[in-house]
C-alpha cells in the first residue's frame, strides 16, 4: 500500500512556508479566495524581487489561503503587496541585506475596522487572525516568489520576529488625534496603507511622567542609539504611542504635529556619544555635512520630521514602541486600496 501523502509535511519540507505549517491550496480554497475580489485572477500585480517571479492577483489568493487568511483578508493583501513593490520602498534592497527589517503595514479606514484588524492590547503580537495572516501572507510571497531565503537570497545575520507578520491599524476608539492616515490628507473613509522599512519595535515603558517634557524626553532617547541607522541616514522611523502616552499629550494641548516635531527635536545624541561605538564612521559624518572631529555636534535620529511616521495603538499602559528604520535607500510609501 502507498504510503499516505502528509500534505503538511510536504510543503514543510520544499521549504514552501516560513516554518510554520500551511493551509493546503486547494483549488476550491484558492477559488473561494478570489470570490473576495472582482479583479481577473490573470491580472499582473509585478515581479517579487529579487528571483522576479510575476505575482498576480491568483498568486496572491493562493498565498493568502497558504497563510490562513480569511477570504475577506484579500482585498488588503493585495493592496499590501502592490504597495509594497513600488520603487522607492526598496523591497529588492531589504530582500537580501545582512539587517533584519521587514516592511510593517499601517492600515487606515473602515476597512481595516470591519475585518478585525487589531490596533489595541497586543497589536503586535500573537493572538489575532487577520494581524498574523495578512503580514504571513506577505511574507510567503517574499519567501517563495521573491526567493528571500535566509542563506540563499537573503543575508540577513539575525533575521527578527518582524519577518514573520508585519501588520497593524491604529487604536482609534482611544486615540485623541485624527489617523495617521487622515494626517496626510486622506479622508476618514479611505482605505489606506502606510509601508515602513522598521526594525521589531523597542519598547519604552514610562509610568511616572505627568508632562509631556518628561515623557517626550525618554521616548526621544529610545529612538537614538549608536548602531541604529537612523543616526547616519535620513530614513524612517515608527513610534507607536499607547492610548495612555498620546493621551498625556494630548491633554497638555500639544497634536499629533506638535508631538512629532518635538520628538525629532529630542531624538539627538552627540557625536563624542555615537564614536564610542556602532556605525559611526568619519565618513559617514563627513557626507552629512558635519566635522566629524566636533564632537559636541548633535546628530539627529529623525532628519526630516515626514519620515516620523507616529502612529496611537497597543491598549491601555504606560508604553510606547519605537520601530528603528533601514537605510537612505528606502522610503516609506502610502496609498488606497480597493475592496
Amino acid at each position: 500500500m502507498a504510503k499516505t501523502l502528509d500534505e503538511f509535511e510536504f510543503f514543510l519540507e520544499k521549504d514552501w512556508s516560513d516554518g510554520f505549517p500551511v493551509v493546503t491550496p486547494t483549488e476550491a480554497r484558492v477559488d473561494q479566495m478570489l470570490q473576495a475580489t472582482k479583479r481577473d485572477p490573470d491580472e499582473v500585480i509585478g515581479p517579487i524581487p529579487p528571483a522576479g517571479e510575476v505575482a498576480t492577483v491568483r498568486s496572491v489568493a493562493i498565498h493568502a489561503v497558504m497563510a490562513g487568511c480569511k477570504p475577506a483578508y484579500l482585498p488588503l493583501v493585495l493592496g499590501g503587496i502592490r504597495i509594497i513593490l513600488r520603487e522607492e520602498l526598496n523591497m529588492g534592497g531589504v530582500q537580501c541585506t545582512m539587517h533584519g527589517v521587514a516592511p510593517l503595514m499601517i492600515v487606515n479606514g473602515p476597512y481595516a475596522e470591519k475585518i478585525g484588524l487589531r490596533g489595541g492590547n497586543g497589536c503586535f503580537g500573537p493572538g489575532f487572525r487577520a494581524n498574523a495572516t495578512i503580514g504571513r501572507a506577505i511574507r510567503l510571497m517574499l519567501l517563495n516568489m521573491g526567493g528571500g531565503i535566509p542563506g540563499l537570497a537573503s543575508a540577513t545575520v539575525f533575521g527578527s520576529p518582524i519577518r514573520y507578520t508585519a501588520c497593524l491599524t491604529e487604536h482609534m476608539a482611544l486615540s485623541p488625534w485624527e489617523s495617521l492616515a487622515v494626517s496626510r490628507g486622506y479622508s476618514p473613509q479611505e482605505n489606506v496603507i502606510t509601508c515602513a522599512m522598521v526594525e521589531s519595535p523597542r519598547l519604552h515603558f514610562d509610568d511616572v511622567s505627568t508632562e509631556p517634557q518628561r515623557l517626550l524626553a525618554g521616548i526621544g532617547d529610545a529612538m537614538t542609539a549608536p548602531g541604529s541607522w537612523n543616526m547616519w541616514f535620513n530614513s524612517d522611523m515608527v513610534v507607536a504611542m499607547s492610548p495612555q502616552h498620546a493621551m498625556l499629550c494630548a491633554d497638555a494641548g500639544m497634536t499629533r504635529t506638535a508631538v512629532q516635531r518635538r520628538l525629532c527635536e529630542l531624538a539627538v545624541r552627540e557625536q563624542r556619544n555615537l564614536k564610542r561605538g556602532g556605525n559611526w564612521r568619519p565618513e559617514r559624518a563627513r557626507a552629512m555635512g558635519l566635522d566629524p572631529d566636533d564632537d559636541d555636534c548633535l546628530i539627529k535620529a529623525v532628519k526630516d520630521p515626514g519620515r516620523l511616521h507616529l502612529v496611537v495603538a497597543g491598549g491601555l499602559g504606560p508604553v510606547t514602541a519605537v520601530c528603528h528604520g533601514w537605510n537612505e535607500s528606502s522610503r516609506a510609501v502610502h496609498g488606497t486600496y480597493e475592496v
